[in-house]
């Protein structure tokens, strides 16, 4: 089973499943931890809470065959081994970064992901909704983030230079209603979803809708259109108070919509050439007092850090936000490597670990040809399940609890369907689901189990995903260029 459990005791025989599932909660058993008893006359989930039951039923469903996983049932009763299973999850934090900022993904493509996760007890959908190529998420007060900022007027093909352009337009957005039933159809399957809004840096959508949030003392802000390329952009947030004012504005929107614990504001690749250039934001250096452009940042982080906490809530943001100093209660996920993770863990904050080097999905599976737009250092099955989540040092010391857990991540740049980010993500959201549920990891195993089982649950439920043999000739995208690491 994928994951698999903690304990399995097989008591002997196997028949057609009864069909009746009786649940109940114990919580002398733990968050999220259940025991599951299959029998004759069906099965009992007892529970550490209902998000524990719910677990459960997903490892009752993997005992029913992959037929389990269609919307309808086919056949007839499946049979099923009676066995006791017990089972708990190794770290609170299993989470699933979906860019659809870059590519816009509509609500019934969010929505099926949800239900992806839900089958790998995943248990946090990190949406990133606002970035330079595109803002998706509406926002009353400020019409014009959608009605400028969510579609722009082409797209490069892949990487490279010179650039390759499709010219159709591309965009789309969610009305606060769509957000919310996202949340609620999340909800209802023990996940919980972590909005995304970039600031200061990945923000030219907003600027292009609003140039007055842009660095207008040095660059032309009038000019500037949602991005239609990839890349680190110059074209930052100026740090003036109305410009705070007006993210505040933002967030308030967001937190009504949102009822995480965690709002995560990016923080990341925020390139300080404009302020260093802009008398406006060197006057507000001087004002506040901080060294330099780091330090400005570092306000701008801490200001939306203490406006977040009054209001019960938990900034959490890219390694970046480490430069300048970081203030009491702000998470860190870990992108670019372990160090900013471990940096953050002894210094005694929260940490999600992501590193590129070992759970970004966008990354080419091989180095065969047909690979679609290969991009990033090439990063196997293999590789995503042996990613260690804890690092060696911090294991074994008490900063290691503050390692929450970590997400896979998946950014759409070169990914531009569904069908493609399927392809990306599966099969190794697969194993990174087992590395951060389950407490035992044998690679071997885990290949036993997802050719015996588990690749057939992913064709039932439609998953065009990569074959171990490597790309279907439909899953390439040739002449396009991507780029290595």
């Amino acid at each position: 089973m994928v994951p698999s459990p903690r304990t399995i005791e097989y008591r002997g025989g196997s028949g057609p499943f009864g069909g009746e599932v009786r649940a109940r909660v114990d919580p002398g058993l733990g968050n999220e931890a259940y025991r599951l008893t299959v029998g004759a006359d069906g099965a009992e989930i007892v529970g550490g809470d209902e998000a524990g039951i719910f677990w459960g039923r997903q490892t009752l469903r993997q005992l029913l065959g992959p037929d389990a996983f269609r919307r309808a049932a086919i056949g007839g009763p499946p049979v099923v081994p009676y066995v006791t299973i017990e089972d708990a999850p190794r770290f609170g934090w299993r989470g699933f970064m979906l860019d659809v900022a870059r590519h816009f993904m509509p609500k019934d493509g969010v929505l099926r992901y949800v239900d992806l996760l839900a089958a790998h007890k995943l248990n946090v959908l990190h949406l990133h909704l606002t970035d330079d190529q595109g803002w998706r998420v509406e926002i009353e007060r400020y019409p014009r983030l959608t009605e400028v900022g969510s579609w722009r007027r082409r797209s490069q093909r892949g990487w490279g230079w010179p650039a390759q352009w499709d010219y159709r337009p591309h965009g789309g957005f969610y009305t606060k209603d769509d957000l919310r039933e996202i949340v609620a159809y999340a909800a209802q399957r023990h996940i919980t979803v972590v909005p995304e809004i970039d600031i200061p840096g990945h923000s030219q959508a907003a600027i292009a809708a609003y140039p007055e949030l842009g660095n207008g003392d040095v660059i032309d802000v009038a000019a500037l259109e949602v991005k239609t390329d990839w890349g680190v952009n110059p074209n930052v947030l100026n740090a003036e108070e109305p410009t705070l004012r007006f993210y505040e504005g933002v967030l308030e929107e967001v937190l009504e919509v949102f009822p995480s614990t965690f709002v995560h504001i990016g923080g990341d690749e925020c390139l300080k050439d404009q302020w260093r250039r802009s008398p406006a934001a060197q006057a507000r250096i001087d004002e506040l007092g901080v060294e330099d452009e780091d330090g400005l940042q570092s306000w701008i982080i801490r200001h939306f850090t203490g406006w977040l906490a009054g209001r019960g809530r938990r900034l959490v943001g890219w390694d970046e936000i480490l430069e300048g100093g970081l203030a009491e209660g702000a998470t860190v996920a870990s992108w670019k490597n372990y160090e900013a993770g471990i940096i953050a863990a002894e210094e005694g904050h929260d940490v999600v670990m992501c590193p590129r080097s070992a759970v970004y999905l966008d990354y080419r599976e091989s180095e065969d040809p047909g690979e679609p737009v290969p991009s990033g250092k090439v990063t196997t099955l293999e590789d995503v399940y042996r990613f260690e989540v804890v690092p060696p040092r911090l294991a074994g010391t008490p900063h290691a609890e503050r390692v929450l857990g970590a997400q896979a991540n998946m950014w759409t740049e070169v990914a531009e369907t569904p069908q493609r980010v399927d392809y990306q993500t599966f099969p190794r959201l697969v194993a990174f689901a087992e590395v951060v549920w389950s407490h035992e990891h044998d690679f071997e195993s885990f290949q036993r189990r997802l050719h015996a089982a588990h690749y057939a649950r992913l064709d039932a439920m439609g998953v065009d995903y990569r074959r171990p043999d490597g790309p279907r000739p439909w899953q390439s995208r040739p002449g396009i260029p991507g780029y290595s690491r």
